[in-house]
Order: structure tokens, then sequence, then C-alpha cells
């Protein structure tokens, strides 16, 4: 078992490793639209956030040595189910492999953050 960790995504808010490797597969931790530059939310609408987000993943995947290509399922949080429509459109463009996926809306998120996504990979 290997913890993953890199600088250019947000450093973990509490007692949690950004990912863990184990036996040819990554588990990451959910990302948040935190700018790792900043270490606050920036973004305010669902895409900027989705964006955000997701760049983050793709920094741990990346750190890992995996990429988004290698994603066999996420799973995805909405604070409002209403910015499904919105943040599919961003997401596409993350995963055109269209791994499996959950997606389902949650009362709250870390700092008020709109949406945050989780990834199991194969390395």
């Amino acid at each position: 078992m290997r913890i993953i960790h890199t600088d250019k995504a947000p450093a973990a808010i509490g007692p949690y490793s950004q990912a863990m490797a184990v036996n040819g597969l990554l588990f990451t931790s959910g990302q948040i639209a935190i700018d790792p530059a900043t270490g606050s939310i920036d973004a305010q609408t669902v895409e900027e956030q989705t964006h955000q987000a997701l760049r983050n993943l793709q920094a741990v995947l990346e750190a890992a040595g995996t990429g988004t290509d290698k994603v066999i399922k996420t799973t995805c949080f909405l604070k409002h189910m209403s910015d499904f429509a919105a943040f599919n459109a961003v997401y596409a463009q993350y995963f055109p492999n269209k791994p499996a996926r959950s997606c389902v809306e949650v009362g709250a998120l870390p700092k008020d953050a709109l949406v945050e996504v989780e990834a199991v990979a194969e390395l």
C-alpha cells in the first residue's frame, strides 16, 4: 500500500490521504474546488467548481502515475441536483472514456463546495 500526495492538488483538510495505491488500483479521496495555490474555493459557479475539482483530481491521478483515461469508477456529489446538466457538460470533457459513475445530491460539502468527485483508477 502506498500513500499518494502532490502539492498540485489541495492538501487534505483532515486525517486522510489524497489517494492510496494498492494492488494495481488507485483510490482517491474526494476532490472539491480548492485552488491549491490559494487554499480556498475561488470558483463560484458549478461549472467553474467542477473544472477545478477535476483538475485537482487529475493532479492526484498523475502523481500516482495514472490518468483520467484509466479511471474505472467515479462517485460525484452535488450540493444541488439541479446542477446535474451543467456538471455533466464539464465532466464529459475530462472523462471521454465514460467510467462507471454514481452521482448523488448531498446536504452539504466541505467548505460549502458545490461539487466533489472521487475516483478509482487502474495504475
